[in-house]
């Protein structure tokens, strides 16, 4: 091959890659379906979203995940965190507008959901304070029990004090614990049916398996479902980008999580 054919082959190449990882991977929105035996739970449907992270201009974005989280018809819609963007007010849509668009979300039991880091950032208790108002209940180390299961969430380890055993008091039923981060697994107690978290992004750049991971655990709970010693897990990759605008080999995605 002549140099200059494989110069401008490679020249295409990164264009592409650029193109893809900046603008068209991070817009993709997937759903991704996992099963779960567990007799108790029978016909159960969680809907699990995280790490939204919407910018000011992203209007559109927010409502193409609240009409795919509606599209799936689930029992419970659960949230993990990070709703607004940035470390600074400034490069996020504001709270009451995220928390505006996602009292549209539609569910047999209603939404319920834990606070991330960039909401600590940004302001937790007008976070919290906005999400109540549009009838999204916040779990503060605190738990919400139905007929046949209970939800129960925990604070923000980076920027409060998470408390399993308060979140988890009084929870005599089959549990589903949401915490932002999955590096809580450790502490998580074994009665625990399933733990749900989000904050690694799956480490937005993927080349067989994520490349870096903000955890103490390393690429231990980058990659979606885990049995960790028979306590579960499901982290997901999250909907929105953190620090760089780019994801490759790691697409968004909402999670439909059926108990069979």
């Amino acid at each position: 091959m002549k140099t200059g054919l494989f110069i401008t082959i490679l020249i295409f190449i990164l264009i592409f890659l650029v193109l893809w990882s900046f603008i068209i991977e991070p817009n993709i929105l997937t759903v991704k379906r996992i099963t779960i035996s567990n007799n108790n739970l029978k016909k159960l449907k969680i809907v699990f979203a995280s790490d939204f992270h919407i910018k000011n201009y992203e209007d559109y974005r927010l409502k193409r995940i609240i009409k795919a989280i509606n599209k799936q018809n689930a029992d419970i819609v659960l949230l993990g965190g990070d709703y607004v963007n940035g470390h600074k007010k400034g490069s996020s849509m504001t709270i009451d507008k995220i928390a505006g668009e996602l009292s549209h979300i539609k569910s047999k039991y209603g939404t319920y959901a834990v606070i991330g880091n960039h909401d600590g950032w940004q302001g937790k208790e007008e976070v919290i304070n906005e999400l109540e108002k549009n009838n999204i209940k916040v779990l503060f180390n605190s738990n919400k029990c139905f007929e046949k299961f209970c939800v129960a969430g925990v604070d923000d380890m980076q920027t409060g004090t998470p408390d399993i055993n308060k979140a988890l008091k009084g929870v005599t039923k089959p549990v589903i614990l949401l915490s932002h981060t999955p590096d809580i697994m450790p502490k998580v107690p074994e009665n625990v049916t399933l733990t749900l978290a989000g904050h690694l992004h799956g480490g937005q750049v993927r080349i067989n398996g994520a490349i870096i991971v903000p955890s103490k655990y390393g690429k231990k709970y980058a990659d979606g479902f885990l049995s960790d010693r028979g306590k579960k897990i499901y982290t997901t990759f999250g909907l929105g980008t953190s620090i760089l605008p780019i994801r490759f080999n790691c697409p968004p995605e909402i999670v439909v999580i059926s108990f069979n």
